[in-house]
């Protein structure tokens, strides 16, 4: 029998992993790998639009296995009208998504919890407000009821959107110091008929999973950016 020679054997062992989807050797490291922050802990969520203008990218949420940042899970995504901005710089009314890093306080929704969820969630009912009211104490806050001094047409009744908050976790935009001005009531929720007003949103089913997934004991936080450019989620 005639010996195969060592590099002819070498040639086709790579096109055999090539073709059973082994990685080039020049292919980036996975997303988490990239940023510059991923906020601490071992859950990350990343979502990602191709530019500036883009209403549409993806969602990934990734863990860390065997030391390893692993994707989890994945699914289209879907931005602000009007694209993205950057977060430090952000106005309130622009229906822009504020890019940067960050942490994901607690879950809530129309609906109740998917099974297995470990946030705390909070279930909305007909008293359940989100306040954008710039002049009110309860700015970029739950109320429940609404109070006097957060008008109606400056706050979100949140029962009114069945679809999109039939599931939602909070994103601590603006949150934990709200500024005024640079908005208010940014979450990741169910997809709505299109873009979204400056939240990031996903399929029902996906955003049931990341619920069922997103361990608090695991700190999970959210990066949203841009694939290159000022905004790049790489720059977080």
């Amino acid at each position: 029998m005639r010996r195969r020679s060592l590099p002819t054997f070498a040639v086709l062992l790579t096109l055999a992993l090539g073709s059973l989807g082994a990685a080039p050797a020049d292919s980036p490291p996975p997303l988490p790998y990239r940023l510059a922050d991923t906020g601490g802990g071992s859950q990350l969520i990343t979502a990602e639009a191709p530019d500036a203008a883009s209403t549409t990218g993806t969602v990934t949420w990734w863990e860390r296995r065997g030391g390893r940042w692993v994707a989890a899970g994945s699914a289209p995504a879907r931005f602000g009208a009007n694209g993205l901005a950057d977060g430090a710089t952000r106005e309130q009314g622009t229906s822009t998504t504020p890019t940067g890093l960050y942490d994901l306080p607690y879950a809530f929704g129309i609906q109740e919890a998917p099974a297995g969820t470990r946030y705390a969630y909070r279930k909305v009912n007909e008293d359940s407000w989100w306040c954008q009211d710039n002049a009110s104490a309860s700015y970029n806050r739950w109320v429940e009821p609404r109070p006097a001094d957060c008008r109606a047409d400056e706050a979100e009744h949140l029962v009114s959107y069945g679809t999109q908050y039939a599931h939602a976790l909070v994103i601590g935009f603006n949150y934990e110091r709200p500024v005024r001005n640079r908005g208010a009531g940014i979450f990741l929720h169910v997809n709505g008929r299109g873009a979204t007003a400056g939240c990031v949103s996903v399929p029902g089913d996906a955003m049931a999973e990341i619920l069922a997934w997103a361990d608090p004991e695991r700190r999970p936080h959210i990066a949203v950016g841009t694939t290159s450019g000022p905004t790049a989620i790489t720059r977080l």
